[in-house]
């Protein structure tokens, strides 16, 4: 019998999937490979959505941590079951639009557990206790070839959930990065090198593997005063020592570009390294800069603004590759969305003929 691989979406399909089962209040499972962004997923979009995340680690509970524990009531002369307190009140829910009951790690929890949250999730209640009306329920968990602990899920279980499977998505990640401030360095390399966004392999011994997530910790831990034996120390024990040893010799040249403020501020205009991957890096580098000038209009005036926005557009379509211009325009413009009048701009003209179908398949 052939063996048919699980359907799988990226991060924003599963954010559109996401929202229509919360407003339906279909419980979902995202399953995925460790590192891919399943739990960022679920909070950001909790976030947006004005509401509340729960978060409870099925891993490391006990049935008793779902299903309450047993009390003798003696105004009753029963036994009765003291609901836990992890879950929401109705007190709580009355605060938010939504509240999002988020097990994560559930298929590494015990079967024992897993029954204890089968009725909560079939019933919306267990026990004495029920669900307030706005709360929605999504699991996250490993795969069971992905060299974690996991527990196979019951089958009656499985089928209340509607399943999705990310992969790792480049332009999604991408997107979020920019949006987040991720080291310049960090998305011009995987901006380049595209393949070492992510490369889990669940057959090697390797204890550190590149992934949406380690890449962030690198972002986080790279500083231009830290010694580079150090600094190399901490990128192969983040993303593992041959990736490593990819992005130091990216680091080292992207180092040598020019100050993207004085690109921006017309003082140079001709790239003398072109590296393609320390080119990623400055893109991303020009980009952050507009970034923060929108932020601090009063600092600029509108001349201003748009002398530096076309010497964004000059620079790139000077010096960089069809490829290069796209990316940085496309973070720019849809991405940041950042204001301009394209009458008030002297390269418009000759950017637009010459990119701007470009631009129009970047973001399609």
């Amino acid at each position: 019998m052939a063996v048919t691989e699980n359907r799988t979406v990226t991060s924003d399909e599963a954010r559109v999937a996401l929202v229509q089962c919360f407003n339906k209040k279909r419980p979902v499972f995202l399953w995925g490979p460790p590192g891919i962004g399943k739990s960022e997923l679920v909070e950001s979009i909790t976030t947006e959505m004005g509401g509340h995340m729960i978060d409870l680690r099925l891993g490391q509970m006990d049935p008793t941590d779902i299903r309450g524990i047993p009390f003798y009531n003696k105004d009753l002369g029963l036994m009765d079951w003291a609901p836990p307190i992890d879950l929401p009140s109705e007190e709580l829910a009355s605060k938010y639009p939504v509240v999002v009951l988020f097990f994560d790690e559930m298929n590494s929890a015990a079967p024992s557990v897993q029954a204890a949250a089968y009725q909560l999730i079939l019933n919306r209640r267990v026990g004495k206790y029920t669900l307030p009306d706005n709360v929605v329920m999504v699991a996250a968990g490993n795969r069971e070839g992905d060299k974690g602990v996991t527990f196979k899920m019951p089958s009656p279980l499985s089928n209340r959930f509607v399943h999705l499977e990310m992969r790792p998505d480049f332009d999604a990640w991408q997107k979020w990065a920019v949006l987040n401030n991720i080291h310049k360095d960090v998305v011009g390399y995987v901006s380049f090198a595209k393949q070492d966004l992510f490369d889990f392999d669940p057959k090697t011994a390797s204890r550190a593997f590149a992934t949406p997530r380690s890449w962030t910790f690198v972002s986080q831990l790279l500083e231009d005063n830290l010694p580079t034996s150090v600094e190399t120390d901490l990128v192969a024990g983040t993303v593992g020592e041959g990736t490593a040893v990819k992005f130091m010799a990216h680091r080292k040249i992207a180092g040598q570009m020019p100050n993207p403020r004085d690109i921006l501020d017309g003082k140079v205009r001709d790239l003398k390294v072109k590296e393609i991957s320390a080119m990623y890096s400055l893109t991303v580098s020009m980009c952050y800069e507009l970034k923060d000038l929108n932020t601090k209009k009063d600092s600029v005036t509108s001349e201003q603004w748009h002398e530096k926005v076309d010497n964004f557009f000059k620079f790139m379509m000077e010096n960089f590759t069809t490829e290069l211009t796209v990316m940085g325009a496309r973070v720019a413009l849809t991405v940041y969305n950042l204001p301009f009048v394209p009458n008030k701009l002297k390269t418009f003209d000759e950017f637009h003929k010459r990119f701007g179908k470009y631009i129009v398949q970047a973001v399609a």
